[in-house]
């Protein structure tokens, strides 16, 4: 709404800083939805919007989040086709997700012949912060706007085990190195080379360290750092715990091509049993008291927003 003369007197930063939009509950466009099957998704789908809406609201009371706009939006993906803005979370079925953006999007027949680095790497699909003001903010307005969660420590165990219990060729040298240098006594020469071998209590050593000593990752990253539900007003909230019959309801919600199903293949390491639980449990019994205490303070606001029951 600024005029011409105005824009060119601010610096182009200055209007991203301290954005602030307003938490809004909209009905979601059920039109293209047939049949009674999906009653119970929906069912649960409103409760969840609900839920995370009056937290939003008691909580932006107390503390009034702002942050700066491209910050806000640089992890939602763009598909303009069926007006769709999704915020990738990792280890909540992103890979998969990323393969059914392109699908919609006419970048690919099939999401089950698309490749993990042509998914990762290949700089197919638009990210919200690669548009204009206007552009944004239109999208931010009309398009449906989901955000996939999991069980934060599931989240966290799946990651670890992805990340160093495989090799990697990122991962172990520019974290396991640090890693291993600072929280391991007497790490012998082969670790220090590598970084090979991280184990999970010096991960969360790590994770806690206020004076880290390599920055925070996206896959470890807490949702509301990543995708800023109090502040973006997601209309669908799917749970990777639900994660199939809540794609699938979400791609009839948005119009997708009746033929369109989400994939239900592991991305990677498929022959490795899946993190649950049980799984979640082996791994926290490495942890102190407090530790275990102090990873869910950590990740104390997903756990909210959410609605996860506490381990």
């Amino acid at each position: 709404q600024l005029s011409d003369q105005q824009k060119m007197s601010e610096s182009p930063l200055s209007r991203f800083r301290g954005v602030y939009l307003p938490p809004a509950l909209h009905p979601l466009n059920k039109t293209f939805i047939k049949g009674g099957k999906w009653k119970d998704v929906d069912s649960a789908q409103e409760k969840r919007r609900s839920f995370l809406r009056d937290f939003c609201k008691k909580y932006n009371s107390r503390k009034k989040l702002q942050t700066h706009l491209m910050h806000l939006v640089s992890r939602i993906y763009v598909e303009d086709r069926h007006k769709v803005l999704y915020c990738e979370v990792p280890k909540a079925g992103c890979s998969n997700w990323k393969r059914v953006l392109m699908v919609l999007n006419g970048l690919a027949a099939s999401a089950h012949n698309i490749s993990h680095d042509d998914v990762h790497y290949g700089k197919h699909l638009r990210k919200l912060d690669s548009y204009d003001l206007k552009g944004i903010y239109t999208r931010l307005n009309m398009y449906t706007k989901t955000i996939f969660v999991r069980d934060p420590m599931e989240r966290l165990v799946s990651a670890f085990r992805d990340k160093f219990e495989h090799p990697n060729s990122y991962y172990h040298p520019v974290f396991g190195k640090a890693i291993i240098k600072k929280y391991r006594q007497n790490a012998n020469e082969e670790a220090l080379k590598t970084g090979s071998g991280v184990k999970f209590k010096e991960f969360i050593q790590y994770l806690l360290d206020s004076h880290r000593p390599v920055g925070m990752d996206i896959h470890w990253e807490q949702v509301s750092k990543l995708c800023y539900p109090c502040l973006i007003n997601y209309d669908f909230i799917g749970k990777f715990e639900t994660l199939e019959e809540d794609a699938n309801y979400f791609l009839q919600l948005v119009g997708a091509p009746a033929e369109l199903k989400f994939p239900k293949f592991k991305d990677r390491h498929s022959s490795d049993e899946r993190t649950s639980a049980e799984v979640v449990r082996q791994y926290l019994k490495e942890l102190s008291k407090e530790e275990r205490q102090l990873t869910y303070d950590f990740y104390y606001l997903d756990y909210l927003m959410f609605n996860y029951t506490s381990p």
